[in-house]
């Protein structure tokens, strides 16, 4: 789901993507060390770093900026397909796994209309895969298991298929929050150079990727400079944005692997649609 912290994570990011854009291991595009973090500076601490030179730069929730903007939520929305890691492939009478076996993918093999199902666990491999249907089918016929491979003589049809766990993105509410992007630096220069950048980047981006995909509206609002006496090292810039993101639960829906079946009562075997 979206939260508060995941839009300042990705605002991080962001900022030291423009900071530093050969990475972090590379010198900063300002020349000098600069410090890019979530929350407010520790003031003993940052004293230090402006005293040394260097420059923080944070972002911290404006808890005045906040309000709610849920109106009418959507249903919930399918993610990209999930494609399963676990491939079958099938001759006559008998089925061979490959891939990889993780979890949130179901395997199966319909022998004459009767369905056998395994759902993946933690240590599968397309070989246990196979051995677990096939101790499933042995209740009720002989059963042949070579690696990931498993026949069954005398079959008149059989199908395989391997399905994954699909994702939905269901929102239950919106919000704009905003949030002050901090520029404490040592001089004057490196404060307008350092919010200079900044504001450049922000003004740049229109929208942010969250981690659970949903996009975010970003925008700024204003800018406030200030040269205070309580500390001569200290020339302070703030860049005030503001951030419109949804609260998103993901669900887990599991696929339906031989939905083309029909289960008939008391007892009479399964009856494939396909015909």
């Amino acid at each position: 789901m979206a939260d508060l912290s995941d839009v300042e994570t990705v605002l991080a990011a962001l900022l030291t993507n423009t900071i530093y854009p050969q990475g972090t291991n590379a010198p900063s595009i300002l020349g000098g060390l600069v410090k890019i973090y979530r929350g407010w500076p520790n003031q003993s601490a940052l004293n230090a770093d402006l005293a040394a030179g260097t420059i923080n730069i944070t972002i911290y929730p404006d808890p005045a900026q906040h309000r709610i903007t849920t109106r009418y939520l959507d249903p919930p929305t399918a993610e990209t397909p999930v494609a399963p890691m676990l491939t079958v492939t099938t001759t006559a009478q008998s089925a061979s796994f490959a891939g990889i076996a993780s979890e949130g993918q179901v395997a199966g093999v319909l022998v004459d209309n009767s369905a056998f199902v395994h759902r993946t666990a933690p240590g599968d491999t397309p070989e246990l895969v196979a051995a677990i249907i096939a101790t499933y089918i042995r209740t009720q016929r002989i059963v042949q298991v070579r690696g990931a491979t498993l026949t069954v003589p005398g079959a008149g049809s059989l199908i395989a298929r391997v399905v994954a766990d699909q994702y939905t993105l269901s929102e239950t509410r919106r919000q704009i929050q905003g949030f002050r992007v901090t520029c404490w630096c040592p001089t004057p220069a490196s404060r307008d150079q350092t919010a200079i950048l900044l504001d450049q980047a922000l003004s740049q981006q229109n929208f942010l990727t969250l981690p659970d995909t949903s996009q975010a509206r970003l925008r700024e609002t204003r800018t406030l400079v200030f040269d205070q006496s309580q500390n001569a090292n200290l020339y302070r810039r703030d860049l005030l944005v503001a951030v419109e993101y949804a609260t998103t639960i993901a669900t887990i829906l599991p696929a339906v692997i031989f939905g083309d079946s029909r289960i008939l009562p008391n007892g009479v075997q399964t009856q494939s649609l396909l015909g």
